[in-house]
Protein backbone atom coordinates (compact mmCIF):
# COMPACT_ATOMS: atom_id res chain seq x y z
CA UNK A 1 0.00 0.00 0.00
CA UNK A 2 1.58 3.66 -0.99
CA UNK A 3 1.55 6.55 1.60
CA UNK A 4 -1.36 8.22 0.08
CA UNK A 5 -3.30 4.52 0.27
CA UNK A 6 -2.26 4.54 3.93
CA UNK A 7 -3.49 7.87 4.53
CA UNK A 8 -7.16 7.16 3.67
CA UNK A 9 -7.32 3.80 5.80
CA UNK A 10 -6.60 5.70 8.56
CA UNK A 11 -8.74 8.12 8.11
CA UNK A 12 -11.60 5.60 7.12
CA UNK A 13 -10.67 4.23 10.38
CA UNK A 14 -10.92 6.71 12.20
CA UNK A 15 -14.33 8.40 11.01
CA UNK A 16 -15.83 4.60 11.89
CA UNK A 17 -14.66 5.11 15.36
CA UNK A 18 -15.96 8.41 15.81
CA UNK A 19 -19.40 7.56 14.28
CA UNK A 20 -19.63 4.59 16.52
CA UNK A 21 -18.86 6.86 20.00
CA UNK A 22 -21.88 8.95 18.58
CA UNK A 23 -24.66 6.85 17.82
CA UNK A 24 -23.57 5.22 21.84
CA UNK A 25 -23.84 8.57 23.17
CA UNK A 26 -27.47 8.91 21.24
CA UNK A 27 -28.03 5.65 22.64
CA UNK A 28 -27.41 6.25 25.50
CA UNK A 29 -28.91 9.55 25.70
CA UNK A 30 -32.54 8.24 24.74
CA UNK A 31 -32.29 4.91 26.89
CA UNK A 32 -31.05 6.85 30.27
CA UNK A 33 -31.96 10.81 29.34
CA UNK A 34 -35.11 13.35 28.80
CA UNK A 35 -34.51 15.74 25.58
CA UNK A 36 -34.57 17.98 28.93
CA UNK A 37 -32.09 16.41 30.55
CA UNK A 38 -34.23 14.46 33.22
CA UNK A 39 -33.05 10.80 33.69
CA UNK A 40 -35.66 8.54 33.34
CA UNK A 41 -36.60 4.84 33.48
CA UNK A 42 -35.65 2.90 30.43
CA UNK A 43 -37.90 -0.36 31.03
CA UNK A 44 -41.55 1.49 31.70
CA UNK A 45 -43.53 0.72 29.16
CA UNK A 46 -46.38 3.15 29.15
CA UNK A 47 -50.28 1.49 28.04
CA UNK A 48 -53.13 3.31 27.32
CA UNK A 49 -56.40 2.39 29.14
CA UNK A 50 -59.92 3.06 28.15
CA UNK A 51 -63.16 2.95 30.65
CA UNK A 52 -65.78 4.79 29.53
CA UNK A 53 -67.13 5.77 32.93
CA UNK A 54 -64.84 7.19 35.08
CA UNK A 55 -66.93 9.02 37.93
CA UNK A 56 -65.67 12.71 39.43
CA UNK A 57 -62.34 13.80 38.96
CA UNK A 58 -59.40 14.31 37.08
CA UNK A 59 -57.57 12.82 34.18
CA UNK A 60 -54.41 11.61 36.09
CA UNK A 61 -50.69 12.48 33.95
CA UNK A 62 -47.82 10.71 34.23
CA UNK A 63 -46.28 12.36 37.86
CA UNK A 64 -49.67 11.98 39.71
CA UNK A 65 -48.86 9.55 42.14
CA UNK A 66 -50.63 6.64 41.44
CA UNK A 67 -49.35 6.20 38.37
CA UNK A 68 -45.83 6.13 39.51
CA UNK A 69 -46.52 4.03 42.20
CA UNK A 70 -48.25 1.23 40.15
CA UNK A 71 -45.34 2.02 36.78
CA UNK A 72 -42.41 1.58 39.73
CA UNK A 73 -44.24 -1.98 40.90
CA UNK A 74 -45.07 -3.35 37.77
CA UNK A 75 -42.71 -1.53 35.04
CA UNK A 76 -46.01 -0.50 33.10
CA UNK A 77 -47.43 3.46 33.50
CA UNK A 78 -50.94 3.80 32.63
CA UNK A 79 -52.26 6.55 30.61
CA UNK A 80 -56.14 6.69 31.31
CA UNK A 81 -58.44 7.85 28.50
CA UNK A 82 -62.19 8.08 28.01
CA UNK A 83 -65.36 9.18 25.90
CA UNK A 84 -65.04 12.64 25.38
CA UNK A 85 -67.87 14.76 26.85
CA UNK A 86 -71.23 14.44 25.49
CA UNK A 87 -70.16 11.83 23.27
CA UNK A 88 -71.73 7.85 23.26
CA UNK A 89 -69.00 5.43 24.37
CA UNK A 90 -70.39 2.35 22.22
CA UNK A 91 -70.14 5.07 19.06
CA UNK A 92 -66.56 6.34 20.34
CA UNK A 93 -65.46 2.32 20.60
CA UNK A 94 -67.01 1.99 17.30
CA UNK A 95 -65.11 5.02 15.61
CA UNK A 96 -61.86 3.97 16.97
CA UNK A 97 -62.27 0.44 15.30
CA UNK A 98 -62.91 2.06 12.11
CA UNK A 99 -59.72 4.32 12.58
CA UNK A 100 -57.80 1.75 13.86
CA UNK A 101 -56.92 4.32 16.85
CA UNK A 102 -57.79 2.06 19.68
CA UNK A 103 -56.09 1.91 22.97
CA UNK A 104 -53.69 -0.98 23.95
CA UNK A 105 -56.35 -2.60 26.22
CA UNK A 106 -60.27 -1.07 27.18
CA UNK A 107 -63.19 -2.04 28.67
CA UNK A 108 -65.64 -2.69 25.92
CA UNK A 109 -69.13 -1.35 26.02
CA UNK A 110 -72.67 -1.86 23.37
CA UNK A 111 -71.39 -5.37 22.06
CA UNK A 112 -67.95 -4.16 20.58
CA UNK A 113 -66.43 -7.04 22.33
CA UNK A 114 -68.11 -9.46 19.95
CA UNK A 115 -67.50 -6.23 16.69
CA UNK A 116 -63.82 -7.18 17.88
CA UNK A 117 -63.89 -10.49 18.39
CA UNK A 118 -66.03 -11.56 15.09
CA UNK A 119 -63.96 -9.18 12.74
CA UNK A 120 -60.54 -10.68 13.63
CA UNK A 121 -59.85 -7.40 16.23
CA UNK A 122 -59.36 -9.22 19.10
CA UNK A 123 -56.15 -10.61 20.75
CA UNK A 124 -56.56 -14.79 22.23
CA UNK A 125 -55.58 -14.64 26.12
CA UNK A 126 -55.64 -18.30 26.69
CA UNK A 127 -51.74 -18.96 26.33
CA UNK A 128 -50.63 -15.04 28.11
CA UNK A 129 -52.88 -14.93 30.80
CA UNK A 130 -51.27 -17.74 32.95
CA UNK A 131 -48.17 -16.51 32.57
CA UNK A 132 -47.81 -12.43 32.65
CA UNK A 133 -51.41 -12.75 34.42
CA UNK A 134 -51.57 -15.59 36.79
CA UNK A 135 -53.40 -13.47 39.53
CA UNK A 136 -56.08 -12.72 37.41
CA UNK A 137 -56.18 -16.38 36.10
CA UNK A 138 -56.18 -18.06 39.18
CA UNK A 139 -58.98 -15.76 40.91
CA UNK A 140 -61.23 -15.53 38.03
CA UNK A 141 -63.96 -19.07 38.72
CA UNK A 142 -62.86 -21.64 36.04
CA UNK A 143 -66.60 -21.43 35.44
CA UNK A 144 -66.28 -18.06 34.56
CA UNK A 145 -63.63 -18.69 31.72
CA UNK A 146 -65.95 -21.65 30.45
CA UNK A 147 -68.19 -19.19 29.71
CA UNK A 148 -66.18 -16.30 27.82
CA UNK A 149 -64.76 -19.36 25.74
CA UNK A 150 -68.32 -20.07 24.99
CA UNK A 151 -68.52 -16.46 23.32
CA UNK A 152 -66.35 -17.45 20.68
CA UNK A 153 -66.95 -19.67 17.59
CA UNK A 154 -63.24 -20.92 18.18
CA UNK A 155 -63.60 -21.56 21.96
CA UNK A 156 -60.61 -18.52 22.83
CA UNK A 157 -60.91 -16.42 25.58
CA UNK A 158 -60.85 -13.18 24.32
CA UNK A 159 -61.86 -10.89 26.89
CA UNK A 160 -61.08 -11.37 30.86
CA UNK A 161 -64.90 -11.34 32.32
CA UNK A 162 -66.90 -9.55 35.02
CA UNK A 163 -67.47 -11.51 38.03
CA UNK A 164 -69.55 -11.04 40.91
CA UNK A 165 -70.65 -13.42 43.17
CA UNK A 166 -73.28 -11.22 45.24
CA UNK A 167 -76.63 -9.85 43.77
CA UNK A 168 -75.77 -6.12 42.24
CA UNK A 169 -79.50 -5.02 43.14
CA UNK A 170 -82.05 -5.02 45.18
CA UNK A 171 -85.67 -3.98 45.97
CA UNK A 172 -85.67 -1.39 48.29
CA UNK A 173 -89.02 0.31 50.59
CA UNK A 174 -88.40 3.05 53.15
CA UNK A 175 -88.85 1.24 57.06
CA UNK A 176 -89.75 4.63 58.44
CA UNK A 177 -92.97 4.96 55.17
CA UNK A 178 -93.99 1.35 56.56
CA UNK A 179 -93.60 3.02 60.37
CA UNK A 180 -95.54 5.72 59.39
CA UNK A 181 -98.63 4.06 58.32
CA UNK A 182 -98.07 1.31 60.53
CA UNK A 183 -98.00 -1.56 58.16
CA UNK A 184 -95.24 -4.55 58.49
CA UNK A 185 -93.07 -5.95 55.93
CA UNK A 186 -95.36 -7.23 52.88
CA UNK A 187 -95.29 -11.03 52.85
CA UNK A 188 -97.38 -11.40 49.29
CA UNK A 189 -98.57 -9.06 46.41
CA UNK A 190 -101.85 -8.22 48.16
CA UNK A 191 -100.17 -6.89 51.60
CA UNK A 192 -97.37 -5.12 49.11
CA UNK A 193 -100.74 -3.94 47.12
CA UNK A 194 -102.19 -2.05 50.55
CA UNK A 195 -98.43 -0.89 51.36
CA UNK A 196 -98.93 1.09 48.17
CA UNK A 197 -102.45 2.35 48.80
CA UNK A 198 -101.86 3.31 52.17
CA UNK A 199 -98.37 5.23 50.94
CA UNK A 200 -100.72 7.09 48.58
CA UNK A 201 -102.88 7.80 50.82
CA UNK A 202 -101.87 8.57 54.38
CA UNK A 203 -99.06 11.04 53.61
CA UNK A 204 -95.95 8.89 55.18
CA UNK A 205 -93.13 11.56 54.52
CA UNK A 206 -95.14 14.26 56.97
CA UNK A 207 -95.13 17.29 54.38
CA UNK A 208 -98.69 17.36 54.13
CA UNK A 209 -99.30 17.27 50.41
CA UNK A 210 -99.90 13.64 50.01
CA UNK A 211 -97.59 13.68 46.72
CA UNK A 212 -95.84 10.16 47.22
CA UNK A 213 -94.85 8.26 44.58
CA UNK A 214 -95.95 4.44 45.92
CA UNK A 215 -93.25 3.24 43.97
CA UNK A 216 -91.79 4.16 40.09
CA UNK A 217 -89.87 3.39 37.76
CA UNK A 218 -87.75 5.18 34.48
CA UNK A 219 -88.49 5.45 30.91
CA UNK A 220 -88.83 1.95 28.99
CA UNK A 221 -90.21 0.58 31.77
CA UNK A 222 -86.51 0.36 33.72
CA UNK A 223 -85.50 -0.17 37.18
CA UNK A 224 -88.75 -1.28 38.44
CA UNK A 225 -87.65 -4.99 38.01
CA UNK A 226 -88.93 -5.65 41.78
CA UNK A 227 -92.40 -5.51 40.03
CA UNK A 228 -91.68 -8.21 37.73
CA UNK A 229 -89.35 -10.35 39.97
CA UNK A 230 -92.37 -11.57 41.87
CA UNK A 231 -93.80 -13.40 38.69
CA UNK A 232 -90.65 -14.99 38.43
CA UNK A 233 -89.37 -12.66 35.29
CA UNK A 234 -85.68 -12.47 34.39
CA UNK A 235 -85.54 -8.53 34.38
CA UNK A 236 -81.98 -6.89 34.33
CA UNK A 237 -82.61 -3.25 34.46
CA UNK A 238 -86.11 -3.15 32.63
CA UNK A 239 -84.88 -5.56 29.91
CA UNK A 240 -86.09 -9.01 29.72
CA UNK A 241 -83.12 -12.14 30.07
CA UNK A 242 -83.03 -15.39 29.36
CA UNK A 243 -84.03 -18.31 31.95
CA UNK A 244 -86.16 -21.75 32.22
CA UNK A 245 -89.53 -21.66 31.43
CA UNK A 246 -91.74 -24.80 30.86
CA UNK A 247 -88.55 -26.96 31.00
CA UNK A 248 -86.32 -24.76 28.39
CA UNK A 249 -84.39 -21.79 27.77
CA UNK A 250 -86.85 -18.94 26.41
CA UNK A 251 -86.97 -15.24 26.41
CA UNK A 252 -88.69 -13.78 29.24
CA UNK A 253 -90.29 -11.21 27.80
CA UNK A 254 -92.41 -13.56 26.05
CA UNK A 255 -93.47 -15.77 28.93
CA UNK A 256 -96.49 -16.28 30.88
CA UNK A 257 -94.45 -14.68 34.38
CA UNK A 258 -94.32 -11.80 32.34
CA UNK A 259 -97.66 -11.71 30.84
CA UNK A 260 -99.01 -11.52 34.60
CA UNK A 261 -96.36 -9.01 35.66
CA UNK A 262 -97.61 -6.56 33.10
CA UNK A 263 -101.28 -7.26 34.24
CA UNK A 264 -99.98 -6.18 37.92
CA UNK A 265 -98.28 -3.20 36.78
CA UNK A 266 -101.29 -2.10 34.52
CA UNK A 267 -102.97 -1.99 37.13
CA UNK A 268 -100.87 -0.10 39.85
CA UNK A 269 -100.84 2.12 37.02
CA UNK A 270 -104.34 2.52 36.77
CA UNK A 271 -104.65 2.90 40.22
CA UNK A 272 -101.87 5.65 40.67
CA UNK A 273 -99.50 3.58 43.10
CA UNK A 274 -97.21 3.33 40.12
CA UNK A 275 -96.00 6.77 39.11
CA UNK A 276 -97.65 7.81 36.10
CA UNK A 277 -94.43 9.67 34.94
CA UNK A 278 -92.93 6.40 35.24
CA UNK A 279 -92.21 5.92 31.24
CA UNK A 280 -91.38 9.91 30.94
CA UNK A 281 -88.70 9.86 33.97
CA UNK A 282 -85.23 10.20 32.85
CA UNK A 283 -82.42 8.62 34.94
CA UNK A 284 -82.03 12.49 36.73
CA UNK A 285 -85.45 13.20 37.54
CA UNK A 286 -86.38 9.81 38.80
CA UNK A 287 -83.16 9.56 40.83
CA UNK A 288 -84.51 12.97 42.47
CA UNK A 289 -87.57 11.89 43.26
CA UNK A 290 -86.23 9.62 45.65
CA UNK A 291 -83.65 11.65 46.95
CA UNK A 292 -86.24 14.38 47.66
CA UNK A 293 -88.43 11.59 49.67
CA UNK A 294 -91.42 11.19 47.18
CA UNK A 295 -90.77 7.90 46.44
CA UNK A 296 -91.12 4.92 48.96
CA UNK A 297 -90.48 1.59 47.23
CA UNK A 298 -87.89 0.99 43.94
CA UNK A 299 -85.22 -0.97 43.02
CA UNK A 300 -81.57 -0.36 42.66
CA UNK A 301 -77.90 -0.56 43.82
CA UNK A 302 -77.45 -0.53 47.33
CA UNK A 303 -74.19 -0.52 46.81
CA UNK A 304 -74.79 3.06 45.43
CA UNK A 305 -76.95 4.20 48.31
CA UNK A 306 -74.84 6.27 50.26
CA UNK A 307 -75.39 9.52 48.48
CA UNK A 308 -78.76 9.28 47.81
CA UNK A 309 -79.51 8.23 51.68
CA UNK A 310 -77.53 11.23 52.37
CA UNK A 311 -79.87 13.64 50.54
CA UNK A 312 -82.90 11.81 51.64
CA UNK A 313 -82.05 12.94 55.89
CA UNK A 314 -81.87 16.34 54.66
CA UNK A 315 -85.71 16.56 53.98
CA UNK A 316 -86.44 13.02 56.54
CA UNK A 317 -84.31 13.06 59.63
CA UNK A 318 -85.59 9.68 60.37
CA UNK A 319 -85.53 8.32 56.85
CA UNK A 320 -84.21 4.75 56.70
CA UNK A 321 -83.97 2.23 53.86
CA UNK A 322 -84.19 -1.48 54.11
CA UNK A 323 -84.36 -4.21 51.56
CA UNK A 324 -87.62 -5.92 50.52
CA UNK A 325 -88.21 -9.72 50.69
CA UNK A 326 -90.18 -10.66 47.52
CA UNK A 327 -93.89 -10.65 48.17
CA UNK A 328 -94.85 -14.26 47.27
CA UNK A 329 -97.51 -15.08 44.55
CA UNK A 330 -99.58 -18.00 43.81
CA UNK A 331 -98.73 -19.71 41.27
CA UNK A 332 -95.30 -17.70 40.77
CA UNK A 333 -92.44 -18.50 42.05
CA UNK A 334 -89.64 -14.98 42.11
CA UNK A 335 -86.58 -14.18 42.50
CA UNK A 336 -83.94 -11.35 42.21
CA UNK A 337 -82.12 -11.76 38.41
CA UNK A 338 -78.58 -12.11 39.43
CA UNK A 339 -76.04 -12.07 36.42
CA UNK A 340 -72.21 -13.24 37.97
CA UNK A 341 -70.34 -14.48 35.12
CA UNK A 342 -69.32 -13.74 31.57
CA UNK A 343 -69.46 -9.69 30.59
CA UNK A 344 -66.93 -8.47 29.21
CA UNK A 345 -65.16 -6.54 31.18
CA UNK A 346 -61.07 -6.33 30.01
CA UNK A 347 -59.90 -6.99 26.15
CA UNK A 348 -56.76 -6.14 24.28
CA UNK A 349 -56.56 -4.87 20.57
CA UNK A 350 -54.65 -7.15 18.37
CA UNK A 351 -53.40 -4.34 16.94
CA UNK A 352 -52.07 -3.87 20.49
CA UNK A 353 -50.36 -7.17 20.53
CA UNK A 354 -46.75 -5.72 21.13
CA UNK A 355 -48.36 -4.07 24.42
CA UNK A 356 -49.83 -7.36 25.39
CA UNK A 357 -47.75 -8.45 28.29
CA UNK A 358 -47.35 -4.91 29.68
CA UNK A 359 -51.26 -4.64 29.77
CA UNK A 360 -51.86 -7.89 31.32
CA UNK A 361 -49.06 -7.03 33.99
CA UNK A 362 -51.10 -4.10 34.87
CA UNK A 363 -53.90 -5.85 35.13
CA UNK A 364 -52.83 -8.63 37.32
CA UNK A 365 -51.45 -5.62 39.75
CA UNK A 366 -54.91 -5.56 40.82
CA UNK A 367 -55.74 -8.84 41.22
CA UNK A 368 -52.90 -9.63 43.56
CA UNK A 369 -53.36 -10.09 47.15
CA UNK A 370 -50.79 -8.46 47.97
CA UNK A 371 -51.75 -5.42 46.58
CA UNK A 372 -55.35 -5.27 47.62
CA UNK A 373 -54.85 -2.79 50.30
CA UNK A 374 -53.48 -0.26 48.24
CA UNK A 375 -56.18 -1.04 45.11
CA UNK A 376 -58.73 0.03 47.37
CA UNK A 377 -57.34 2.91 49.42
CA UNK A 378 -54.86 4.11 46.87
CA UNK A 379 -52.37 7.22 47.64
CA UNK A 380 -52.71 8.77 50.82
CA UNK A 381 -53.86 12.63 50.51
CA UNK A 382 -55.64 11.79 47.23
CA UNK A 383 -57.57 8.61 47.50
CA UNK A 384 -57.33 8.35 51.56
CA UNK A 385 -56.74 9.90 54.69
CA UNK A 386 -55.92 8.68 58.16
CA UNK A 387 -58.18 9.33 60.94
CA UNK A 388 -57.47 7.39 64.16
CA UNK A 389 -54.66 5.31 62.93
CA UNK A 390 -56.96 4.32 60.08
CA UNK A 391 -57.28 5.01 56.03
CA UNK A 392 -60.69 6.58 55.27
CA UNK A 393 -61.30 6.61 51.74
CA UNK A 394 -61.79 10.54 50.51
CA UNK A 395 -64.98 11.21 48.77
CA UNK A 396 -64.03 12.20 45.14
CA UNK A 397 -64.94 15.89 43.58
CA UNK A 398 -64.16 17.32 40.17
CA UNK A 399 -60.76 18.22 41.01
CA UNK A 400 -59.80 14.67 42.67
CA UNK A 401 -57.53 12.94 40.45
CA UNK A 402 -58.49 10.02 39.28
CA UNK A 403 -56.93 5.93 40.00
CA UNK A 404 -57.29 3.80 37.79
CA UNK A 405 -59.04 0.58 38.94
CA UNK A 406 -59.40 -2.29 37.10
CA UNK A 407 -60.33 -5.40 39.43
CA UNK A 408 -63.72 -6.03 38.91
CA UNK A 409 -64.30 -9.33 40.76
CA UNK A 410 -66.46 -9.18 44.00
CA UNK A 411 -67.24 -12.00 46.39
CA UNK A 412 -69.34 -11.67 49.93
CA UNK A 413 -66.28 -10.55 51.55
CA UNK A 414 -65.32 -8.21 49.50
CA UNK A 415 -68.45 -6.70 49.35
CA UNK A 416 -68.37 -6.14 53.35
CA UNK A 417 -65.06 -4.84 52.81
CA UNK A 418 -66.69 -2.11 50.36
CA UNK A 419 -69.21 -1.67 52.21
CA UNK A 420 -67.39 -0.43 55.52
CA UNK A 421 -64.81 1.54 53.36
CA UNK A 422 -67.70 3.79 51.64
CA UNK A 423 -70.35 4.07 54.29
CA UNK A 424 -70.24 5.55 57.44
CA UNK A 425 -70.51 3.59 60.76
CA UNK A 426 -74.10 4.59 61.31
CA UNK A 427 -75.12 3.36 57.83
CA UNK A 428 -73.43 0.01 57.57
CA UNK A 429 -75.40 -2.06 59.05
CA UNK A 430 -78.61 -0.98 57.05
CA UNK A 431 -76.46 -1.86 53.62
CA UNK A 432 -75.53 -4.95 54.95
CA UNK A 433 -79.05 -5.92 55.99
CA UNK A 434 -79.86 -4.89 52.76
CA UNK A 435 -77.00 -7.64 50.93
CA UNK A 436 -78.81 -10.15 53.19
CA UNK A 437 -82.09 -10.20 52.18
CA UNK A 438 -81.71 -9.73 48.29
CA UNK A 439 -78.78 -12.41 48.43
CA UNK A 440 -81.80 -14.88 49.87
CA UNK A 441 -83.74 -13.87 47.14
CA UNK A 442 -81.50 -13.59 44.36
CA UNK A 443 -80.61 -16.29 41.70
CA UNK A 444 -78.51 -16.75 39.08
CA UNK A 445 -80.44 -16.89 35.62
CA UNK A 446 -79.75 -19.66 33.03
CA UNK A 447 -78.90 -16.90 30.24
CA UNK A 448 -75.69 -15.79 32.54
CA UNK A 449 -72.64 -14.93 30.02
CA UNK A 450 -75.02 -15.13 26.98
CA UNK A 451 -72.73 -13.44 23.86
CA UNK A 452 -74.54 -10.91 22.22
CA UNK A 453 -73.72 -13.01 19.14
CA UNK A 454 -76.78 -14.98 18.72
CA UNK A 455 -78.66 -11.69 18.13
CA UNK A 456 -76.40 -11.54 14.77
CA UNK A 457 -79.07 -9.80 12.18
CA UNK A 458 -81.46 -9.10 14.82
CA UNK A 459 -80.70 -5.50 16.25
CA UNK A 460 -84.33 -4.80 17.12
CA UNK A 461 -84.73 -7.72 19.33
CA UNK A 462 -81.20 -7.12 20.85
CA UNK A 463 -82.58 -3.57 21.74
CA UNK A 464 -85.83 -5.17 23.40
CA UNK A 465 -88.00 -1.86 21.13
CA UNK A 466 -90.84 -4.32 20.45
CA UNK A 467 -91.35 -5.21 24.60
CA UNK A 468 -90.74 -2.09 25.41
CA UNK A 469 -93.45 -0.42 23.34
CA UNK A 470 -95.67 -3.33 23.73
CA UNK A 471 -94.81 -3.14 27.19
CA UNK A 472 -95.60 1.03 27.43
CA UNK A 473 -99.08 0.95 26.48
CA UNK A 474 -100.50 -1.71 27.58
CA UNK A 475 -99.53 -0.17 31.42
CA UNK A 476 -100.68 3.23 30.39
CA UNK A 477 -103.75 1.55 29.36
CA UNK A 478 -103.53 2.89 25.19
CA UNK A 479 -103.91 -1.31 25.15
CA UNK A 480 -105.45 -3.79 26.44
CA UNK A 481 -103.48 -7.05 28.04
CA UNK A 482 -104.89 -9.15 24.79
CA UNK A 483 -102.10 -7.53 22.98
CA UNK A 484 -99.59 -9.25 24.86
CA UNK A 485 -100.47 -12.30 22.56
CA UNK A 486 -100.17 -10.09 19.79
CA UNK A 487 -96.27 -9.10 20.97
CA UNK A 488 -95.48 -12.74 21.41
CA UNK A 489 -96.23 -13.31 17.81
CA UNK A 490 -94.61 -10.71 16.32
CA UNK A 491 -91.60 -11.02 18.42
CA UNK A 492 -91.23 -14.81 17.17
CA UNK A 493 -91.83 -13.62 13.73
CA UNK A 494 -89.25 -10.97 13.68
CA UNK A 495 -86.55 -13.47 14.34
CA UNK A 496 -87.44 -14.29 17.80
CA UNK A 497 -87.43 -18.33 16.78
CA UNK A 498 -84.24 -18.06 15.14
CA UNK A 499 -82.52 -16.36 18.26
CA UNK A 500 -83.84 -18.77 20.53
CA UNK A 501 -82.33 -21.39 18.47
CA UNK A 502 -79.28 -19.89 19.28
CA UNK A 503 -79.68 -19.98 22.46
CA UNK A 504 -80.23 -23.29 23.04
CA UNK A 505 -76.84 -23.89 20.99
CA UNK A 506 -74.91 -21.64 23.47
CA UNK A 507 -77.13 -23.23 26.67
CA UNK A 508 -75.88 -26.67 25.71
CA UNK A 509 -72.58 -26.09 24.73
CA UNK A 510 -71.91 -24.30 28.28
CA UNK A 511 -73.49 -27.17 30.02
Amino acid sequence: MNKKGRKLWGLGILLFIVLIVLAACNDNKEVNQSENGESVEDDIVKVKVYKSHLGKGTIPNSDDAHVQYIAEKTGVEYELITTPAGSDPAEQLNYMIASDELPDILRPIGGVEQTLITQGGALALDDLLPEYAPNVWKNIPEEAWDVVRSASEDGKIYYIPKVFLVPERAPLIRQDWLDAVDLEMPKTVEEYKEILIAFRDEDPNGNGEKDELPTSGREFGKWMDHLFAMYGVAMWEGNPEWDIYDGQINYAGTSENMKAAIAFIRELYEEKLLDNETFLNKGEVWTAKINTNLVGSWYHLPANLHDRYEAMKAGAPDAYVVGMPLPKVDGFKGFVTQKSMGEAEWMIPLASEDKATAALKLLDFFYADENEEFVRFGIEGAQHKMEDGKKVLIPATDETPIALGMRNLTTEEDMEKRIEETFPEDQQTMVKDIFSVSTQDARRIAGDGLPSTVYDGFPDIQSHKLFQEYLTKIVIGQWPIEKFDEFVERWKASGGDTVTERVQEWYDKVN
